[in-house]
């Protein structure tokens, strides 16, 4: 067992919060040559989706895509669950199955107990085995900071793939897991959370998304998504753009995790989910009654979130049901409308 260390105090940032802000990355992928045209890439560069597809044969694509971050928790075995939960999030968000992973390590090796990388690739191996992934083998190099991550592989049929560029008007949201996991982590860095709050907010991020993906496999639902670094609106402002619709969400309906209004009332507003707030801003009209704090809630920078899934109307009930049935924290929080193309309404 690892010694006692407190892993978030080892980086600036901690999970998806310490990726690039949205408006500087759109600024950098603006600058890539365009890619050689190829009929097989079915999901590439051209929308922001959560991974790439490439197709084999009539009835085989597979779904790559990849993801690391600095510590997110304390305890390095939840920090190897969360980031590989996190990583394979992308193929379910893609109606994909998962099926290899590479683990990718940056981690001071000459100034930190190696049990604790032991712990951290531990926790991830535990988790692969959860969702029924090969680990193929990874990389690793020595950095000030840790970071961990996977490269992941899955399949899809070529029919079935999910984006969030297919939502339809008339389509109802339904969200898998609740927000406000970027103020709980930046509070557990704080110390401002308790065991119980602790374990919640870690049980949320270390929740692998498929049950949620397979149950979503079964119903109508035109486009996917998962929410994760530029927090729900972000993901939500991606499904509006990408789809040529209006999305319209329900602030009341959307599950929040609890005390996140509390810790944000007292300060705590990780920088990321200000950067995804100035980010939609222009592209949101927010109810009156609420203040800014609900606005960051509503923006705030998620590690390991829940699916986002449009679907169609006549659907939507019964996958709600069929997924709380299943143990998942899901509710409707909104639709989708045509009109306003590419906007967001928050309720």
């Amino acid at each position: 067992m690892a010694s006692a260390v407190k892993l978030t105090s080892l980086s600036s940032k901690g999970g998806c919060g310490c990726k690039i802000g949205p408006a500087d990355l759109e600024n950098v992928l603006h600058s890539l040559p365009q890619t050689v045209p190829n009929p097989n890439l079915l999901v590439g560069l051209d929308t922001n989706d959560d991974a790439g597809v490439y197709q084999l044969t009539d009835e085989l694509a597979l779904v790559q895509t990849v993801d690391f971050f600095t510590p997110i928790v304390d305890d390095p075995y939840a920090f190897g669950q969360v980031a590989a939960a996190n990583a394979i999030s992308d193929v379910y968000a893609m109606g994909g199955t998962p099926i290899t992973a590479l683990n990718i390590v940056a981690f001071p090796i000459s100034t930190l107990d190696e049990n604790i990388l032991a712990d951290i690739l531990r926790g991830a191996g535990d988790k692969l085995k959860e969702a029924g992934v090969s680990l193929v083998g990874g990389h690793s190099i020595e950095d000030q900071e840790p970071k961990f991550g996977l490269a992941v592989t899955g399949t899809v049929h070529p029919d079935n793939i999910k984006t969030n560029t297919g939502a339809k008007p008339g389509d109802k949201l339904i969200l898998t897991k609740p927000i406000g996991v970027g103020i709980m982590s930046s509070s557990l860095k704080r110390d401002l959370l308790n065991q119980d709050e602790i374990d919640r907010v870690t049980h949320v991020m270390t929740t692998l998304n498929k049950t949620a993906s397979e149950t979503m496999n079964d119903f109508n639902v035109n486009a996917s998504t998962d929410v994760t670094g530029f927090g729900l609106l972000g993901h939500a402002s991606e499904i509006a753009a990408g789809s040529n619709v209006e999305v319209r969400i329900d602030s009341k309906s959307v599950p929040v995790l609890p005390r996140v209004k509390e810790l944000a009332e007292s300060g705590v507003i990780p920088g990321g989910t200000k950067s995804n707030f100035s980010h939609i801003n222009e592209i949101v009209s927010f109810s009156k009654e609420l203040d800014q704090l609900d606005k960051y809630i509503m923006c705030d920078a998620v590690t390991s979130g829940g699916l986002l899934m449009s679907a169609d109307s006549n659907d939507a009930d019964a996958l709600l049901t069929e997924l709380q049935q299943n143990g998942i924290e899901a509710q409707i929080i909104g639709d989708i409308s045509d009109g306003n193309n590419g906007h967001i309404t928050v309720d």
